[in-house]
């Protein structure tokens, strides 16, 4: 069987999506309806702006879900669909999108503003995040609860068994930071973040997201999604909108997702949008199945 994936927060690159705009219909549609959604050209800013503009959060999020979109509407027209969908992060709304739940102007409009909540939500320099080599999720958590001292640090993102982010306080990431060397990680690595994602400091924007998020529609999936916050099948709206709400202040469970999807007979991965993180991360957590990423036409045309 066979899953598409799609990335978040940090696969972006100046020039996303321009390649297939210009080759395909069915890819220029969907930046035209993210331009009008937003009432900005997106597209400009994906095609000709600066890395610095598009690393701002609340741009950084609907580009990604644009390119991502229309690399899938690409694939929807030849005949190429997934037996499920996952995404980390973001990559959820994208997922969702492609799964038919969430229309996708709605879900640009969504993520604009989640983008934006999420960066109103900590003052800058008040939150950190760091990702942790080498160490066990159990481990992690420790360090964590030990680096606290009242203040909140936990798990942000488990992407594979031996790199796990955390997010909180900037003074207890950098307390567990050296806990995390002294208990023998093998790399410590401090992230350029806007704001502490995937943690509780991160509740504010949750409460707002969550009022938009009720005045959604969200259908019930055309092929099931494995969710972040619980990495569980999801097959109805309501069960997608929960999980997009408890998202924003939860550990993103990435090794649960993959391993889920292997237990339910997925093979092969194809990561649909810019960057190639999630196939990477795929291939430390099941090394045994076959990943493929399309962001551009090359890729695209060697796949299909």
């Amino acid at each position: 069987m066979l899953a598409f994936i799609f990335p978040g927060q940090g696969s972006q690159y100046p020039g996303m999506g321009q390649q297939i705009v210009e080759a395909f219909d069915e890819a220029r549609q969907v930046f035209d309806e993210a331009d009008e959604a937003l009432g900005f050209s997106l597209s400009q800013l994906c095609f000709k702006g600066s890395k610095e503009d598009l690393s701002l959060t609340e741009n950084t999020q609907p580009a990604i879900l644009t390119t991502s979109i229309a690399l899938y509407r690409v694939l929807e027209s030849m005949g190429k669909r997934p037996d499920f969908v996952a995404g980390h992060s973001l990559g959820e709304y994208s997922a969702l999108v492609a799964a038919g739940s969430l229309s996708f102007s709605d879900a640009v409009r969504l993520v604009r503003e989640r983008g934006r909540l999420m960066q109103m939500a900590v003052p800058v320099g008040e939150g950190a995040m760091s990702a942790i080599l080498g160490l066990q999720l159990n481990e992690v958590k420790e360090i964590c609860q030990q680096a606290a001292q009242g203040e909140v640090v936990s798990p942000a993102n488990v992407n594979s068994p031996a790199q796990i982010v955390i997010a909180g306080h900037q003074e207890a990431v950098a307390r567990a930071d050296i806990l995390a060397q002294k208990c023998g990680a093998k790399r410590v690595l401090p992230l350029a973040v806007s704001a502490p994602f995937h943690c509780e400091l991160m509740k504010p924007a949750e409460i707002g997201l969550a009022k938009l998020l009720r005045q959604t529609n969200l259908d019930n999936l055309a092929f099931p999604l494995v969710n972040n916050v619980e990495a569980q099948v999801v097959t109805s709206g309501e069960e997608a909108r929960n999980g997009l709400i408890k998202q924003v202040s939860s550990a993103v469970l990435w090794t649960s997702c993959v391993q889920v999807l292997v237990e339910a007979g997925v093979s092969k991965f194809v990561e649909v949008g810019p960057g190639k993180i999630l196939s990477g991360l795929v291939k430390k957590i099941i090394p045994s199945v076959e990943t493929t990423t399309i962001e551009n036409l090359e890729q695209l045309k060697s796949y299909v």
